[in-house]
């Protein structure tokens, strides 16, 4: 049976200090889930572990996010996470210091009801 998507929320992160891709990437994804709320599940009684979510963050360097980190801070679901070129990073010209801009898509799906 196929997996139908419910619910795509987009959001945004960044880390102004430390380059740090995974924490801009996570601030992104909780700004995304942020922006949800699924009465979907109190409505219907399905329980959460029939959700899968797929989360795609862009950032500049992509090799550099944690995935399996950003997957322990998803609250609800059958989680994926999975780092794309995208984002920008932005060098202060003054400093040198860089500031790392994330993006994120968060996907939920259920399997196709009735």
């Amino acid at each position: 049976m196929t997996d139908q998507r419910f619910i795509i929320e987009m959001g945004m992160g960044n880390d102004q200090y430390g380059m740090d891709y995974t924490k801009a990437a996570a601030r992104a994804i909780e700004d995304a889930i942020r922006h949800s709320s699924i009465p979907l599940f109190d409505a219907t009684g399905l329980p959460h572990e029939q959700m899968r979510v797929q989360v795609t963050v862009g950032v500049a360097e992509p090799e550099k996010v944690d995935c399996a980190e950003l997957v322990k801070g998803l609250p609800r679901g059958r989680a994926s996470v999975t780092a794309v070129e995208g984002g920008l990073n932005v060098t202060n010209p003054d400093s040198g210091m860089t500031l790392v801009i994330a993006t994120a898509a968060v996907e939920a799906f259920l399997p196709k009801q009735g």
